[in-house]
C-alpha cells in the first residue's frame, strides 16, 4: 500500500501494529489500512476507538480478546472469505505477541486466506534494541505465571540458557520479581528493565541485580515492564 493505492484493500486479514506510546510511530501503511479496511478487529473498541479518531478513520470495528477469540476467529475468517478486509489490531504494539490474535491467524493459513503483516511497534524488540545485552539470539517468554513458586522455577530451569531472555512483568509484581531473579540468578546477573517506552516517562535500566533491587526507579510505579536477562557470565 502507498499513496497511490486504489481506496479498497484486497481480502485478506491485515496484521496492524499500533503504537505502544508515541502516536507518531503508527506507520504510513498501518493508517491506510485502518482508513480502508472492512472492519477492524480490535483488543479493546474504546481504546482502539481513540487511535481511529486522531487518524481520522470511521471503520467499523468489533471486539476480538482473549475471552471471545475461538469464536471471533471463525467468523473473521468467514468474512474475509466473503471478501472482506479486515484488520487486526491490539491495545498496543504488534497483534499476536502476547496478545490476542493468534487463532485467528491460524484460521485465515488453514483456509488458504492471505495474511498480510503491517510491522510497526513492539515493545520488545524496542527494549532490546536498546538495553546493551546480546540481540543476536534470544528467547521470548511472554508473561511469566503469577505465583512466585512457578516463576522461580523458570528462573531455576533457565539459569543457564545460553541467550538473552525476555519477559513482560506487571508494575504490580516486578518488586518481587527482581528478588526472585536476585535469589535465583544471583547479584551480578546483568538485568534490563524498561518501561514506558516511546512515552514521556520512558525508562530503561541496565545494570547487575544488586543494583536493581530496591533501586526506587523500579518501584511503585505504573505500566508493564520488559524485563531482558543477560546470559550467566555476561558483564557490561
Amino acid at each position: 500500500m502507498d499513496e497511490s493505492a486504489a481506496e479498497s484493500l484486497e481480502p485478506a486479514l491485515y496484521v496492524v501494529s499500533t503504537p505502544i506510546g508515541n502516536l507518531g510511530d503508527l506507520s504510513t501503511r498501518a493508517i491506510q489500512a485502518l482508513k480502508l479496511a472492512s472492519l477492524i478487529a480490535c483488543e479493546d473498541t474504546r481504546t482502539t476507538g481513540r487511535l481511529l479518531a486522531h487518524i481520522g478513520s470511521t471503520q467499523p470495528t468489533v471486539s476480538y480478546h482473549e475471552h471471545n477469540e475461538l469464536a471471533r476467529a471463525t467468523e473473521l475468517a468467514d468474512k474475509i472469505e466473503a471478501g472482506a478486509a479486515v484488520a487486526l489490531v491490539s491495545d498496543a504494539g504488534t497483534p499476536t505477541l502476547s496478545d490476542p490474535g493468534f487463532r485467528v491467524v491460524r484460521e485465515c493459513r488453514r483456509r488458504g486466506l492471505r495474511v498480510v503483516p503491517i510491522p510497526g511497534a513492539s515493545a520488545l524488540l524496542a527494549a532490546l534494541a536498546a538495553s546493551g545485552l546480546p540481540t543476536d539470539a534470544f528467547f521470548y517468554a511472554g508473561f511469566l505465571p503469577p505465583k512466585s513458586a512457578a516463576r522461580r522455577t523458570f528462573l531455576e530451569r533457565n539459569k543457564a540458557f545460553a541467550h538473552t531472555i525476555i519477559v513482560y512483568e506487571s508494575c504490580h509484581r516486578i518488586e518481587k520479581f527482581l528478588k526472585e531473579m536476585h535469589d535465583v540468578l544471583g547479584p551480578e546477573r546483568v538485568v534490563c528493565l524498561a518501561r514506558e517506552l516511546t512515552k514521556r516517562y520512558e525508562t530503561i535500566l541496565t545494570a547487575p541485580l544488586k543494583v536493581l533491587v530496591g533501586n526506587p526507579t523500579c518501584l511503585k510505579i505504573k505500566g508493564e515492564f520488559v524485563v531482558i536477562i543477560a546470559t550467566e557470565g555476561y558483564t557490561l
